[in-house]
């Protein structure tokens, strides 16, 4: 499956945003990467500030472009604001479930997990980290899976970290997602309605 392989500190720096998790060298270099990121910074277009807001949703998310054009478009026909249908759908994607149930330390590792067959919704193994995870859906580590160390150590590190809009039961290592988050819940500064205004050109 295809995703991002590339620098992941450059990018963080870029936005100024822990996207990939927290990361030392964006606290010791709190600005962007390059010859000039220290210097004085041109002001960007509207263009340029749409775009940037696009790619930092895209990074956070671990999608990448044609997959995000897709669920934009899939946030445009459904009922309801564009930007926050958007938001709904990449946060029901089951690695970024995973990752916020404390099951893995990032979605990148969360998507591994998904991959190798690790984790189970509604009882069956689904390995396909874009799969949409609806309400009332009850996601789970597989029964052979549950001593793996990488699962024990994230759970310890950020199992106790709660989300309104899940249900966790740590004796069997199940959530349930109760209902999709309202864009003020979700902590990530992504700024949706710049997103939707570069769609809209």
């Amino acid at each position: 499956m295809a995703r991002y392989t590339g620098p992941r500190t450059k990018i963080a720096r870029r936005y100024n945003e822990p996207i990939f998790g927290a990361s030392k060298a964006l606290a010791k270099k709190n600005y962007p990467p390059g010859m000039h990121g220290r210097g004085k910074r041109k002001k960007q277009s509207e263009y340029a500030v749409q775009l940037a807001e696009k790619q930092k949703a895209k990074y956070t998310y671990g999608v990448l472009e044609k997959q995000f054009a897709n669920i934009f478009a899939k946030a445009v026909r459904k009922e309801g604001i564009t930007g926050e249908n958007l938001l709904k759908f990449l946060e029901s994607r089951l690695d970024n479930v995973v990752f916020r149930l404390g099951i893995a330390s990032s979605r990148r590792a969360a998507r591994q997990l998904v991959l190798h067959k690790h984790i189970t919704v509604n009882g069956s193994v689904v390995n396909i980290a874009s799969y949409s995870v609806m309400p009332g859906d009850m996601i789970a580590v597989r029964e052979k899976s549950k001593s793996l160390e990488a699962i024990s150590e994230s759970l310890a590190n950020r199992g106790g970290k709660k989300y309104a809009w899940f249900e966790w039961d740590s004796a069997s290592l199940t959530g349930k997602f109760v209902n999709y988050p309202q864009k003020d819940e979700i902590p990530e500064n992504i700024q949706v309605q710049l997103i939707v205004e570069l769609y809209s050109k």
